[in-house]
């Protein structure tokens, strides 16, 4: 075994390595940016070194700095995590150069399952069912095009390069293809720097099931069942399961070897995913289901599979990786039970899952696993720590694991509702409604479902008057007097001859609120609202709340309502964001401008596109009107940024 090792990584997942590292006796070796010097995952090394600024390209990425701190930290081997250069050839070959192990497969390996289209080209030869679909090295679009007009629409146009839904675009018609193609090729580029693509048949019913692989470099591989990723917004996974609802021993049996048959074909060593789409519009059969592709790295969702099969996958990764056996044989290998992985992120789902930055002023997750559970958080931030513009939003995620599927789901929804995170725009409550979606709930789920039912699943009912009463009250300060030795002090709302009740101002959205806030003769509170919330409530149970600057949150299940509280004594300095601009709404890179200033544009027209966290968001017109001025491409702008502003209309 190591002594040392290095994770060229961050986040969660470095935190998630050196806790397994430590187990084993390994020391770790954290590196991180400017924007991470406070980071959880460097407080937990043994050692971390510094290596750049914050932009990835600028330290996460720079594989020539992280195998010099590793060289100098005398670590002897360097765990890449997932994302980075954990897929990355070269990387490789650098590690290797330097005399270090790197704690995965060989870069042949990558480089055999790196692309797409060869990676496809590769399992057809090897007897493993592919999707139908255009593989080639031409990318002109004319035949492009042609191709996909022989596939048969809808089509998926599909980055080769890379993967997390970056560069894919689905096609229903003809027409729409050119526009696509342009989107999904810039999007490559931006992802990858590779802007090649493949078009395949896209699948009307698609479930997304990974079958979990090991090698080691004695030849052995097996598999560790399969986990279902169907649960996808944006092409991106948000909550996982293991083993997958409704999975049949045909089939398992069926994908399992088609799995360890695409591992073997490749001589594969370490932890790796083969990834299938299968086709579930007349139930799960073994002859409908295409391999898509291979990571050949540990997955975000590997605890779930951790959890039904017993086992530490990063404990196996530094075994194999160190030269051992792999841990046990494929008979030796059972499913126990049922697990649920949720990503809980830094986002907006009511705005599209927008990602979203802030500060995480309160950060709280269950202290005990639902009864008959067990549970795991995975998090590589605490209570203070900032969402970065600069990575991945994600926060943590919770892993429950139960007897059978109902009990795993109904701990997760339970967990969720006693998860409390104030200071950024969290998923809590869409996953909380995903959880308990009718269907999800059956196992009736495909990558199509967030779609069909987003609008149920990321509406929030507006703050009842208790939870708005409850904000006002801590708003207040009534119920928080600052400890004194003066006995008249202590007693909150106190008067010679009656209560005097306190005048506080929320803002909750766009709604100005109005509380007054006193003390009732047997020391109940009761809080008077104007309109919208006109009522007059005596509070008894003491309610889920965080405060923080400027802010009260209020918890109700999964859900956080968030209040302004605005400072009396500040002097008003706002300037109206009317319907005359569009704003950024979030960090972001100004990739494309489709319009110019003094153009006339109609509700719904795109204007430009904004890069976030390598995603292209369209900003389109809110209404009719003309240009005044747009933002420049190349421009990196910050939330709330003026990108478009109309010019006044003129009325004669």
């Amino acid at each position: 075994m190591f002594a040392k090792i290095l994770i060229a990584n961050r986040g969660e997942i470095a935190c998630r390595v050196i806790r397994t590292a430590r187990k084993l006796g390994v020391r770790s070796v954290a590196v991180y940016s400017d924007a991470d010097a406070g980071a959880l995952h460097v407080e937990m090394a043994d050692e971390a070194v510094h290596i750049g600024a914050s932009p990835v390209g600028e330290s996460y990425l720079r594989g020539d700095r992280i195998v010099a701190a590793a060289l100098a930290t005398g670590a002897e081997a360097i765990h890449p995590g997932y994302g980075f250069l954990s897929e990355n050839p070269d990387f490789v070959d650098q590690v290797t150069a330097a005399g270090l192990v790197f704690i995965g497969p060989s870069a042949a390996s990558i480089r055999a399952m790196g692309l797409k289209d060869a990676a496809k080209r590769l399992m057809e030869k090897a007897g493993v069912p592919v999707v139908p679909g255009y593989h080639g090295e031409a990318q002109e679009i004319v035949l492009l095009a042609s191709k996909a007009r022989e596939i048969g629409y809808p089509v998926l146009i599909k980055a080769r390069a890379g993967g997390g839904g970056k560069g894919m675009r689905r096609v229903e018609h003809p027409d729409d293809f050119s526009e696509a193609l342009s989107g999904a090729r810039r999007e490559a580029k931006a992802a990858f720097g590779d802007d090649r693509v493949l078009v395949e048949k896209y699948v009307e019913k698609p479930r997304h099931i990974e079958v979990q692989v090991f090698g080691d470099i004695f030849g052995n591989v097996v598999h560790l069942y399969e986990r279902d990723c169907s649960a996808q917004r944006r092409h991106q996974k948000v909550i996982e399961e293991a083993p997958a609802p409704g999975m049949t021993s045909a089939l398992r049996k069926a994908m399992t070897e088609a799995a360890v048959k695409a591992a073997k074909a490749i001589n594969y060593s370490g932890a790796g995913t083969i990834e299938f789409i299968v086709d579930a519009s007349q139930g799960l059969k073994a002859d409908r289901f295409w391999f898509m592709e291979m990571n050949t790295r540990l997955q975000v969702e590997h605890p779930v599979t951790e959890m039904v099969t017993g086992t530490d996958l990063v404990e196996w990764q530094l075994r194999v990786a160190s030269g051992e056996k792999l841990p046990k044989t494929q008979s030796e290998i059972m499913l126990s039970g049922h697990a649920f992985e949720a990503r809980i992120y830094a986002e907006d789902a009511a705005k599209g899952f927008l990602p979203a930055t802030g500060t995480l002023h309160h950060l709280k997750f269950p202290d005990t696993a639902p009864e008959g559970a067990s549970m795991r958080i995975e998090t590589g931030v605490r209570a203070g720590d900032a969402i970065s513009p600069f990575y991945d939003p994600m926060i943590a995620k919770l892993i429950v694991h139960g007897k059978g599927r109902q009990a795993a789901l109904e701990a997760l929804g339970k967990a969720l509702s006693q998860t409390e995170i104030a200071g950024s725009t969290v998923n809590t409550a869409f996953l909380a409604a995903l959880a308990a979606d009718a269907d999800f709930s059956a196992g009736d789920v495909d990558t199509g479902l967030i779609g069909r039912h987003q609008r149920a699943l990321t509406a929030v009912p507006p703050p009842s008057n208790e939870i708005v009463a409850a904000a006002a009250l801590a708003a207040s300060g009534a119920g928080t007097q600052a400890p004194t030795d003066d006995p008249w002090s202590s007693l909150a709302g106190y008067a010679h001859f009656h209560t005097v009740p306190r005048r506080t101002r929320l803002r909750y959205g766009e709604d100005e609120i109005l509380a007054l806030v006193s003390v009732r003769p047997d020391g109940r509170f009761q809080v008077a609202l104007n309109a919208p919330y006109d009522s007059a409530l005596d509070l008894r149970a003491a309610p889920r709340l965080a405060r923080w600057s400027g802010h009260v949150t209020v918890f109700e299940g999964a859900v956080g309502y968030s209040f302004a509280v605005p400072d009396p004594l500040a002097r008003a300095d706002e300037i109206a964001a009317g319907s005359d601009s569009l704003r950024a709404p979030m960090p972001g890179l100004v990739k494309l401008v489709r319009a110019a200033r003094g153009e006339a544009v109609i509700k719904g027209q795109p204007l430009l596109i904004l890069e976030a966290m390598k995603m292209e968001h369209t900003i389109s017109a809110t209404h009719d009107g003309t240009i005044a001025e747009i933002a420049t491409e190349g421009a990196q702008v910050t939330d709330g940024t003026v990108l478009v502003r109309f010019a006044e209309e003129v009325h004669g």
